[in-house]
């Protein structure tokens, strides 16, 4: 993902246009040499200098965002077999090992603890297969984002692009029809980034809420309401998330990790013991509820946020997708940790499984209030670092509209409002397995399977073109098809689940 930037029409130094290419030149060198592919037929298309812009490197439910890092345009290439890789300028690339880890950083978070949860809207063996399926689906979608960026930067001469890039450069590329929409789509992408982001800051605030509650309520003989501690969690973070520099945050990251590490390893010798056999859980449940499961399963599994800066900083980037791959081992590692959770979670605790299996936990255990306030504190710490980004998106949208003299006073306006609204939300909205369901369905489904179904159909156009009988125009299709399913039942559903639990019932109770 990137921030957004200005548009090409931003002057550039003396010294970028000696070392930035265009569309405009490579248009003219394609009319000399009598060949033009469909992105050059109607009008040449700029490209930024600098399109990579200010890689995001965080995944929805991560605990630690990697390093920001700002990346220079690229050269123009002589020949015809300009290779993108050769003229990356990365401070400091990361080995396959590195980008490893940080594929692991990025997709394992909070996520995890909710996979009970989405076993219990599936059943323990449709949720042990719809894992898997829907894991795979991800990370196939994953790959048709990175290789259609590979294509994009050979054929117009870039070495990187951020994921908001990518989808505004393969629209330029595309058809015609789709040429006008290039900005949109790039739009559309930032947007529901920032939605989503700032929707994980709401499920923060009221995980955290939640699971102070039951602590403190063995102790107090007055138990407060979560939208009450929800409003007292949100009161610090108004005041530490007025930290602009990142790197003043990482401490609060480095405990972040070690707290949610403990906490879970903590969780996961409670859930292993005293099994029941598989005998005793529902198989299938009723489908009305499998769109909860889908909006859980895609919240937790899906990075693709996260996928092109890692592969932007890499020292090898083609080593990132193939097979085997950076990309394949990682998310395969991820699928098999975040199946094997939701499996014996949901074994071990049935139809009462809670949206967060900390939540499930022994209250009167003090080993079990100490990992619902370790997690509790872990996710607490973890929201500065998720409201870093959409900030950053949302404010390099302002940012040229605003008054030199009232930025500072307007930037701490918009991270004070921004906490205010999450706040709001999670008071309005309260309910934790709903909140992350819909948030997986409206965001996720769309950024993560409809978007790059999308980018590669309008790649892959007219060259290499969709193969024998169309092949790619029916698998992409199919993909978008199933992505809007899962838009639009997980929606309803997730909403009909907030109605049924604002009346004490559940979406599933009826059938």
């Amino acid at each position: 993902m990137s921030f957004h930037k200005s548009d090409s029409r931003t002057p550039l130094a003396p010294a970028e246009y000696t070392k930035i290419p265009t569309v405009v030149t490579v248009y003219d060198s394609e009319k000399k040499n009598g060949s033009r592919n469909n992105a050059s037929i109607s009008q040449p298309k700029f490209i930024r200098s600098d399109m990579a812009d200010v890689p995001v490197q965080q995944a929805a439910g991560s605990t630690l965002p990697l390093v920001l890092t700002r990346k220079k345009g690229g050269d123009d290439g002589e020949d015809g077999h300009y290779n993108p890789f050769e003229h990356r300028k990365v401070e400091h690339p990361t080995s396959d090992l590195e980008t490893f880890v940080h594929l692991l950083k990025g997709s394992l978070g909070s996520g995890i603890l909710a996979m009970p949860m989405a076993f219990a809207n599936a059943g323990l063996w449709f949720g042990l297969v719809a894992t898997l399926f829907v894991g795979t689906l991800c990370t196939y979608c994953v790959h048709v984002l990175v290789k259609c960026s590979h294509i994009l930067c050979r054929r117009r001469k870039i070495p990187m692009m951020g994921f908001a890039d990518v989808a505004e450069q393969a629209f330029l590329d595309g058809p015609p029809s789709l040429n006008r929409w290039s900005r949109f789509i790039r739009f559309m992408v930032n947007t529901f980034l920032v939605i989503d982001l700032l929707g994980c800051c709401c499920i923060y605030l009221v995980f955290v809420a939640t699971n102070v509650q039951q602590v403190v309520s063995v102790y107090m003989d007055t138990v407060l309401s979560v939208r009450l501690w929800i409003v007292i969690v949100s009161a610090p973070l108004v005041f530490m998330c007025l930290v602009r520099n990142l790197k003043f945050l990482t401490p609060f990251s480095m405990i972040a990790n070690i707290l949610m590490f403990v906490g879970i390893v903590i969780t996961f010798v409670y859930m292993f013991t005293d099994l029941p056999a598989p005998a005793e859980r529902a198989g299938v449940v009723s489908p009305v509820q499998w769109p909860l499961f889908f909006g859980t399963v895609i919240f937790a599994l899906e990075g693709i946020g996260v996928v092109m800066s890692l592969e932007n900083d890499m020292k090898n980037p083609n080593h990132f997708i193939g097979c085997p791959s950076v990309l394949n081992l990682g998310m395969g590692l991820v699928i098999g940790l975040y199946t094997l959770v939701g499996f014996f979670g949901y074994l071990k605790y049935g139809p009462d499984t809670e949206a967060s299996i900390t939540l499930n936990l022994p209250l009167e255990d003090k080993l079990a209030q100490s990992v619902k306030l370790m997690i509790a504190i872990a996710i607490f710490f973890t929201f500065t670092l998720q409201f870093y980004v959409p900030v950053s998106i949302l404010w390099k949208g302002i940012e040229n509209k605003i008054p030199a003299a009232r930025k500072n006073i307007s930037e701490y306006g918009l991270r004070v409002g921004l906490v205010i609204l999450c706040c709001g939300i999670a008071v309005a909205l309260p309910n934790l397995g709903p909140f992350i369901s819909l948030i997986g369905a409206v965001c996720l489904s769309t950024l993560g399977m409809m978007v790059p179904a999308i980018i590669e159909l309008a790649v892959y156009n007219e060259d290499p073109g969709y193969g024998r009988f169309k092949w790619r125009l029916w698998k992409n299709s199919g993909l978008i098809l199933f992505g809007i399913v899962g838009f639009v039942t997980g929606t309803y559903v997730s909403i009909c689940e907030f109605q049924a639990e604002f009346n004490g019932g559940h979406v599933g109770d009826a059938q």
